[in-house]
């Protein structure tokens, strides 16, 4: 017998987890390190990262869920470890970038994030292509997040 309520849980605490430590190391540093940087041209105003991420986090929160209520199949166990190490990777890149003040890190830390959504995406594909298509516009916005961190790196080189 499935017990839905635990699988929701299990989809949302990771993601809710990385959002929240995303989040204390982000947002103390916006108005003061960050706000010191120069930054490209196409660099969004900050008031559209949240809502983007609140969405994109309710993506891969739902793509996580149609996983872990898939029928086990031999993909499910990569695809959660994969899972796993990539909403990891998206906490760590807050905490190296913003609290590490540390742009080179955080473009070494989005590079391995974007490998890993990749990976994830692809993995998921073999279970629940739904799930995967989930998680597309998160690589999108990654690539974009990546662009722009190189960017920081360039225009902040010392």
């Amino acid at each position: 017998m499935r017990n839905v309520s635990l699988e929701i849980i299990i989809a949302v605490v990771p993601v809710a987890a990385a959002a929240l430590l995303g989040n204390i190391a982000t947002m103390p540093n916006i108005p003061t390190w960050y706000a010191s940087l120069a930054k490209p041209s196409f660099n969004p105003p900050n008031w559209i990262f949240g809502p983007i991420w609140a969405v994109l986090y309710a993506m891969m929160a739902y793509a996580f869920y149609r996983v872990l209520t898939s029928t086990e199949g031999r993909w499910t166990t990569v695809a959660v470890v994969l899972f796993l190490i990539q909403i990891a990777l998206n906490a760590a890149w807050s905490w190296v970038f913003f609290a590490g003040h540390n742009p080179r890190g955080g473009l070494v830390t989005i590079l391995a994030l974007w490998v890993a959504i990749a990976l994830t995406a692809f993995s998921f594909w073999q279970i629940d292509q739904i799930a995967s298509a989930l998680l597309w516009p998160y690589l999108g916005w990654v690539t974009f997040a990546a662009v722009l961190n190189w960017e920081i790196t360039r225009l902040n080189a010392s």
